[in-house]
């Protein structure tokens, strides 16, 4: 037995030794390169506190960010056949559906939910870029009429939140289907007089915006996010010029009259209940998210009887 290499070898080894650190525990800043401990970068709802970079966000994150409490409850969609083409590139449609899912966890790419934000109760629905980036199909079509006719029943206003590359190429024609489907949804809210308020995240384009994402009554936008139908660099190929700095992102649009507002994420919530509760007609919602307390009344105070010495 050689004490050396058997003992003091390895306690040298353990002691200068580089420990492994888990790779989830830190993020890097796409845009600045910061590396961001992943629990305060969650806490800041994905935004890099450093140059205010906006980095994607599931639906369920945002829905809990946006709900009392982060307390809601998912409405139901009805889902439709799974792969009406028998469509296959370099794999099997239906095995790039269960692929996505197993990655992000959802169903699908749209997530419909009901709760109520600011004590006002509203119908929430939110696209999932990292499924399939976001793109509408027939279940995406489904959530949105299935989110509208919920709207409707329970005489909510409906909040989207729209994320997408545009139609899914593997449904074709029934992909592009749902532009008219989901214009007939929003047309279902609009002759019921309920608000219809469409917040467009990075990125949003295609089809999207040629139809539910651009007809809201109020439009906001999260900073930077590129909103288009073709991308910018289609654009440029095609008219064989270069496009101005910034276009079709978001402040560009808003400075062009497409856009209400543009609003960092961490000011949503707040934005979205006041802008909700003056189309309700309701007076705006208490600060910190409480009930007015009932006034008390001031029983009056006896007079007291002095007497002069």
């Amino acid at each position: 037995m050689n004490w050396i290499s058997n003992y003091v070898r390895p306690k040298i080894n353990s002691l200068f030794s580089r420990r492994e650190v888990p790779e989830n525990l830190w993020t890097k800043c796409p845009e600045c390169g910061t590396m961001l401990f992943h629990r305060e970068l969650s806490d800041n709802l994905n935004v890099c506190s450093s140059c205010d970079h906006h980095m994607p966000i599931s639906p369920r994150a945002r829905f809990t960010a946006l709900f009392d409490g982060g307390i809601f409850s998912e409405v139901a969609v009805p889902v439709p056949l799974a792969d009406p083409l028998q469509f296959r590139d370099q794999k099997k449609y239906p095995d790039r559906l269960k692929a996505a899912q197993k990655e992000t966890g959802e169903k699908e790419a749209m997530l419909v939910a009901e709760g109520e934000i600011g004590r006002t109760p509203i119908v929430a629905a939110c696209q999932d870029f990292s499924f399939m980036a976001g793109s509408m199909g027939m279940y995406v079509g489904n959530a949105i009429i299935a989110a509208a006719q919920r709207a409707v029943d329970l005489n909510r206003p409906l909040i989207l939140f729209s994320a997408a590359g545009g139609a899914r190429m593997q449904e074709g024609i029934l992909s592009l289907m749902q532009m008219p489907r989901t214009t007939v949804a929003v047309e279902m809210l609009k002759e019921a007089g309920l608000p219809y308020i469409v917040v467009l995240t990075h990125p949003t384009t295609g089809g999207v915006t040629a139809s539910y994402a651009m007809l809201g009554d109020v439009h906001i936008a999260e900073p930077n996010a590129l909103i288009c139908f073709a991308g910018p660099r289609v654009i440029e190929q095609t008219i064989r010029e270069k496009l101005p700095e910034g276009f079709q992102r978001a402040e560009y649009l808003l400075d062009h009259g497409m856009l209400d507002r543009v609003t960092p994420r961490g000011q949503m919530r707040g934005e979205l209940i006041t802008i909700t509760r003056l189309l309700l007609g309701l007076a705006p919602a208490v600060k910190g998210d409480l009930p007015a307390p009932e006034p008390v009344p001031i029983e009056a105070v006896p007079e007291i009887e002095t007497t002069t010495p």
